[in-house]
């Protein structure tokens, strides 16, 4: 069975910039599937060429193998990373007037309910707060009962409470089979929803795989933390990062122990180390040099 999309070699050039450089990726259906990197990436350029809103200067985009079309527009929903709603009008009435676009078309109730918007039908779109607008940008992207759905950056700018709120609603649409493709630069966000991600840096997309798969590939071993501050000798000995923003000295290590011993020596104490896991956040400072969030 084909892949519900495909992008192969897709080229985007601006006079003085190349900003998608010969991406190709499959998404299979039923799968969340992300594309992750700092801002300025190429991923919102390359989901654009995707849906149509951009014009590739080259390659090609296949919806379940077939070029896309009015299936394809028909079929796809899209929350876009900024999106102004009609004024003066409420809730239901934009749910109302984006769903009379399409031919095909889910319940609308169950939109409502699935998105926790029942207490807010009657609220003027321009008072809604920013988790609230997200909700409604959600459900205005599976008016038409989508089977592929984009979410581009939906939680930036979200509070803490109403990100984990988003996630919910986004696992919920990926447990009714829906494929979804999202951007996003939130290491978090990436590791709870996808499946499969692909990272893009300066318009390439440089890895790709599941979470625990690129993790995995990239390492067998622990991080450890500490304090800039902590730091008395000389650590060129001893592989390490310091991350300048955060006050912070990361080392890399296969051995705990062998790492404990070299460090004694070169540090004041101990007492605030921290030993943790690898993140995707590791991975994307060891594959480019820079913060994910940069």
């Amino acid at each position: 069975m084909p892949a519900a999309l495909e992008a192969r070699h897709l080229i985007k050039t601006y006079p003085k910039v190349l900003a998608v450089d010969d991406v190709s990726f499959a998404v299979e259906e039923g799968i969340c599937f992300g594309l992750l990197g700092p801002n300025g990436a190429g991923k919102t350029t390359t989901v654009e060429i995707i849906e149509g809103v951009t014009p590739a200067s080259a390659g090609e985009v296949y919806y379940f193998g077939k070029p896309v079309g009015s299936s394809f527009r028909e079929e796809a929903g899209i929350q876009f990373q900024n999106t102004a709603l009609q004024d003066h009008i409420t809730v239901l009435e934009t749910l109302q007037m984006f769903q009379a676009l399409y031919d095909r078309r889910a319940d609308l109730e169950r939109i409502i309910d699935e998105c926790s918007l029942r207490e807010l039908l009657n609220r003027d779109n321009r008072k809604l707060s920013g988790g609230q607008r997200q909700r409604l940008l959600l459900a205005v992207a599976l008016v038409n009962k989508p089977r592929l759905v984009f979410l581009d950056e939906p939680t930036t700018g979200l509070d803490p409470q109403a990100r984990r709120n988003f996630w919910d609603l986004v696992n919920r649409i990926r447990r009714d089979g829906t494929t979804i493709v999202l951007t996003t630069h939130y290491m978090d966000e990436a590791q709870i929803l996808c499946d499969e991600i692909a990272i893009m840096d300066a318009g390439k997309i440089i890895t790709q795989g599941s979470p625990t798969e690129l993790l995995h590939r990239q390492y067998s071993n622990a991080i450890m933390e500490l304090p800039l501050s902590d730091i008395s000798g000389d650590l060129s000995t001893i592989k390490h990062r310091v991350l300048d923003t955060q006050g912070l000295v990361e080392i890399a290590t296969d051995d705990v122990n062998a790492s404990l011993q070299a460090l004694r020596a070169q540090v004041t104490g101990l007492n605030r180390l921290r030993i943790r896991q690898p993140n995707l956040e590791d991975l994307f400072l060891d594959l480019t040099g820079h913060s994910l969030r940069a």
